[in-house]
């Protein structure tokens, strides 16, 4: 099947509408109409600054929709994806009680009663089913909220998107919610081709039950925005007929989706208007609005976007997405954007895009910031303003403008982007943001960066980033400097140095002038690689930001213990996880002291709870060398007399499939893994039912002594 010839810039929109639905509707999620109307009235715009929140949150609704998608890259060797392979994704990314899913508790949640099932041993679909679960928990909102990625990945398919939709939901749903996942995505899969709504109704309608209540659903709202032209009389006949006193649990599917109808019938296909009519209306605000500015942003483009209000700047692209894969948690518009398109692609068996030689950061999108912001601090305040523009690029369409007014000593312009967890992101309530930093010390930072031929003056520019300091404070380091005359362009190049076991929480660009200067300097693309280069170590002073740089799952790491990893495991099997998935070509090091355990040793090439290499103390008297993947496989195992509370130097290298390991400096295994190797991930403490320690965890690029 060809794809839309506008693919990228609609899944771009689809995206855009939905975390813009997300936040616009997460600051009072669950209210009722006239609480609503009480305290906001009708809600046009963004409200979070009302209530002091940040606008940029962690939330279910975006962490499941771009993290179960995962499942179809993860196992693109198939030919077909099953439900016990997404059930598997869920088990990979999700670490019990802290990431992804509303831990409601089982028979309450329908999430987390779905996950205990499957955690228990019980395989998708059974897992999300009425058998097992009940009518009530299985046709709860969750299929909805979780549907859009499986739509984007089948543009003008609506057929393969509802079967996606199925086998995606049943993981955790049944019943009524999986038909109203279908539908969500139907229409979202043919908005790609299609921009008459009503058509859109009518091809999701065609793909669920006649019997079903949802299908009753859907035809009553068509007769009633038929003889009603006031949204909220038929919001009034959607509480006496679908609303939540009629259709029992936390948040079931039916009045939900009525409200996402109630949006796009009535929102005369404007996406202001829409969301403020879903929002407005209640109920789950959040998860209704999201859905409902995917649909438009899919349907009508940026341009339906942009057409009210600035909804794109306060947002600029960010994201998060808090599960176990650290290092694809700080993310932006633009990179899940890509990652869905390159899915698409792969369906139809098309090449992944890679813009720019496959920078970080290419602005290859109309509009798109990537998560670039003016500095807000009193030297730079008010000195950039930031802006996508089409040319200025060596090997794309677009760069980013960095307009800046006034330049003067002591007066300097700075653009920045997260790598780590932002200081208004480091107490977020409700979901906590779990992430590791993107940028390491040892890995080397591109750019370049040219200036506009009419600035009125040279202006110097360089590259920095925050670190996290002993206090959790920004302590910023800078590089190079370069001058730019009017016109001139300059590549940037600069290994990170060491940063005493601190994350790096920013990375940005600063512009400097000794005279009054005006102008523009664009910067065309940010990226960085390499292997890190760096001991993971206890920094100096008080601060506890270096701790959130570790994926924690595990059940106990007490910062007061003298070891800077103890990590303790009741049952099962604890990771300590610090990385991202590009991540190859290194040697792992660490001392390890078991104490008191089933297993326990270091992973490389983690990509997730259950996709790792381990090499591992059993407590039989062997070691092991695993690989975890929908399950666990000894690669190679030897006796070996080890005891406990003695430490050991643990070793393992990465070359791509290539595995090399060791103990006290001796090569035990070397091995080649042939089948579905893993390429490249981050590295894990591992610690199975018991307690071990470990003090220098270290990594570094392979020498060629080490290879």
């Amino acid at each position: 099947m060809k794809l839309p010839e506008n693919y990228i810039e609609q899944v771009y929109a689809g995206v855009l509408g939905k975390i813009i639905g997300v936040y616009l509707g997460r600051p009072f999620e669950g209210w009722p109409y006239d609480k609503i109307m009480s305290e906001l009235g009708e809600v046009n715009y963004f409200v979070h600054e009302k209530y002091h929140l940040p606008l940029v949150v962690t939330d279910d609704d975006i962490a499941g929709t771009f993290t179960f998608i995962r499942a179809l890259s993860d196992y693109e060797e198939k030919k077909k994806i099953t439900s016990s392979d997404i059930a598997q994704t869920w088990l990979n990314y999700i670490i019990e009680d802290r990431t992804i899913l509303w831990w409601g508790g089982f028979g309450h949640s329908t999430e987390h009663t779905a996950y205990l099932r499957m955690k228990n041993g019980i395989p998708a679909p059974l897992s999300g089913s009425v058998e097992l679960n009940g009518k009530t928990i299985a046709e709860q909102i969750g299929a909805q909220i979780f549907i859009d990625g499986w739509a984007m990945v089948c543009p003008g398919d609506p057929e393969r998107a509802v079967e996606l939709a199925r086998l995606a939901s049943s993981v955790s749903h049944d019943g009524e919610a999986i038909y109203g996942a279908q539908v969500i995505a139907a229409m979202e899969a043919q908005a790609f081709i299609e921009k008459d709504l009503y058509k859109l109704i009518d091809t999701a309608l065609s793909f669920i039950p006649a019997n079903s209540i949802v299908y009753r659903l859907v035809n009553e709202m068509l007769e009633w925005r038929s003889a009603e032209p006031d949204w909220r009389e038929t919001l009034k006949k959607i509480s006496s007929n679908f609303g939540p006193s009629i259709y029992p649990g936390h948040c079931h599917i039916i009045p939900n989706h009525a409200l996402v109808l109630l949006g796009l019938l009535y929102g005369d296909d404007q996406f202001q208007k829409s969301l403020m009519i879903t929002n407005t209306a209640g109920w789950d605000t959040d998860c209704n609005s999201g859905n409902v500015g995917c649909v438009l942003g899919i349907k009508n483009g940026l341009a339906g976007i942009d057409a009210g209000p600035d909804w794109r700047g306060p947002v600029a692209d960010r994201l998060y997405i808090s599960a176990a894969d650290g290092g694809r948690a700080i993310s932006d518009a633009v990179t899940e954007t890509y990652n869905i398109v390159n899915i698409g692609r792969a369906l139809v068996g098309d090449y992944p895009l890679t813009p720019k030689n496959g920078a970080r950061f290419h602005f290859e999108l109309p509009g798109a910031l990537q998560g670039f912001m003016s500095d807000d601090d009193y030297e730079s305040r008010n000195i950039l303003r930031i802006e996508n523009v089409i040319g200025n690029s060596e090997k794309g369409n677009h760069s980013l403008a960095l307009h800046f007014s006034q330049l003067a000593p002591g007066r300097f312009g700075r653009a920045k982007t997260p790598t780590f967890i932002p200081l208004e992101a480091k107490n977020l309530d409700s979901y906590e943001l779990i992430a590791s930093p993107t940028l390491y010390p040892g890995q080397v930072v591109k750019a370049r960066v040219s200036a506009a031929m009419n600035n009125d003056n040279p202006v110097f520019a360089r590259l920095y980033i925050n670190v996290y300091d002993e206090t959790d404070q920004f302590q910023t380091i800078y590089g190079t400097q370069q001058c730019f005359l009017p016109g001139e362009n300059a590549c940037f190049e600069w290994q990170i140095g060491d940063t005493g076991g601190n994350p790096i929480a920013e990375i940005g660009i600063e512009i400097i002038s000794d005279v009054s200067s005006n102008g523009v300097l664009y910067l065309d693309y940010l990226t960085w690689g390499g292997v890190p280069d760096i001991q993971f170590r206890r920094p100096k002073g008080s601060g506890k930001m270096w701790r959130r740089a570790w994926v924690n799952a595990v059940d106990l790491w007490d910062p007061e213990w003298p070891e800077t990893y103890r990590l303790v495991q009741n049952n099962g099997r604890g990771l300590l996880i610090q990385g991202c998935r590009d991540w190859d070509n290194y040697a792992f090091k660490s001392d390890i002291t078991p104490h008191l355990f089933e297993s326990g040793g270091i992973a490389v090439h983690v990509q997730g709870l259950q996709r790792y290499y381990a090499l591992l103390f059993q407590k039989d008297g062997k070691i092991q060398l695993i690989k975890m993947l929908d399950g666990e496989h000894v690669l190679a195992e030897i006796e070996y007399d080890w005891c406990f509370d003695q430490t050991y130097q643990f070793g393992l290298n990465a070359d791509g499939a290539h595995l090399q390991a060791y103990i006290n400096g001796q090569m035990i295994f070397d091995i080649v893994d042939t089948v579905t190797p893993f390429l490249g991930g981050a590295i894990a403490l591992i610690c199975q039912s018991g307690c071990l320690t470990a003090e220098q965890v270290e990594i570094h690029p392979m020498l060629e002594g080490e290879k």
